[in-house]
């Protein structure tokens, strides 16, 4: 899941500097090579890419840097000198960081008309593209709650109260996107009481653990732990789906608590000193392309930024519909995302 993906920022300069080395000279490069950057949950389709190099006869070079925050740290400290030519996977609570350390090129897509209304304000000014969204909620194990008679809960209030005492796992935001895309969510909610929130969720017994992966798989009771309440996607459930073994289940055991998700938007943008920067553009527009946006859905579990995609029926008929998703400034998160983290670390004492 691509939009699994905004992560901490300490020893990111470590990491940047490991993936700068990585890369190595963008020269190198031919100049039908697009070198794309992404984060390390993207995923197209590879007869896409194949029929993208038949069409212009522009390559696409993948090169993952890592988690998104780590990737958007290497292109801050590479601006004006790129490892690559276009960055995937930027999101809306690091887009500020990069417009900051003016990391892009304007571009504007030829087909930026086809982006959903709600998404097309978000390009800081024709900078970047928005490709895909996705939304964060909290997760709930059906059948853990019929078994043992105890009623869902309808809003993130209820987790602090004795009912739902030590059901919940949530992932840290120093090093998990969900995680961080929930802490937003509680400060977006909350606003100052935020600190209250969380400390109302730890003394009712919250798990946290270091990554989606470990809170999903091994600690929420719909992997293989003993908590019915996990920090998620509005799109776990399909992929619970897409996922299962022979013969599949006709629907998912997990349904999301809607109230207080967290919407991420993923950008594209082409980086700035670019040699290839026509090519570039042409990626830009591929990746905005009805044919890759139709992909977008069971290759990253996310949904698509243009309009009128044609969804999978796994999607239409399991996927969340988040009706108001919570979002705060991307000026804000920049300005204030190292003092919220080092907040939640003392109020949850780690």
């Amino acid at each position: 899941m691509s939009i699994h993906a905004s992560k901490l920022f300490i020893g990111l300069v470590i990491c940047s500097t490991a993936l700068l080395s990585a890369c190595g000279d963008s020269e190198s490069a031919g100049p039908t090579t697009v070198r794309l950057l992404t984060h390390d949950s993207f995923v197209v389709s590879q007869p896409l890419i194949d029929q993208f190099k038949k069409d212009t006869g522009i390559s696409i070079e993948l090169i993952t840097g890592g988690d998104s925050g780590a990737m958007v740290a290497g292109a801050v400290l590479a601006s004006g000198s790129p490892t690559a030519d276009v960055l995937f996977g930027i999101d809306n609570t690091l887009l500020s960081k990069a417009i900051e350390a003016d990391i892009f090129s304007p571009y504007t897509a030829t087909e930026a008309d086809s982006i959903l209304p709600t998404l097309g304000d978000d390009t800081s000014g024709g900078v970047v593209t928005p490709i895909d969204y996705g939304d964060v909620c909290i997760n709930i194990d059906d059948a853990w709650f019929t078994e043992q008679r105890v009623a869902k809960p309808t809003n993130i209030d209820q987790l602090t109260s004795a009912t739902y005492k030590d059901l919940l796992v949530v992932q840290d935001p120093a090093s998990s996107s969900p995680g961080l895309a929930f802490m937003l969510a509680t400060i977006a909610k909350y606003g100052d009481g935020w600190t209250k929130y969380w400390e109302q969720l730890r003394d009712n017994g919250v798990a946290v653990s270091g990554s989606w992966t470990d809170a999903y798989e091994s600690v929420f009771s719909g992997g293989a732990g003993d908590r019915p309440l996990v920090v998620s996607y509005a799109t776990s459930p399909p992929a619970e789906i897409v996922y299962a073994e022979e013969p599949k289940p006709k629907k998912p055991s997990t349904s999301v608590l809607t109230e207080a998700c967290y919407r991420q938007i993923e950008f594209a943008g082409i980086l700035r000193g670019s040699p290839n920067e026509e090519a570039a553009q042409q990626v830009i527009d591929w990746l905005l392309s009805a044919p890759v946006q139709a992909d977008v859905p069971l290759s990253m579990f996310v949904f698509p930024a243009r309009q009128g995609v044609t969804l999978p029926e796994v999607f239409t008929k399991f996927a969340a519909q988040v009706p108001a998703p919570l979002q705060l400034p991307a000026g804000d998160v920049n300005a204030h995302l190292a003092e919220w983290l080092k907040t939640w670390g003392q109020v949850m004492g780690r």
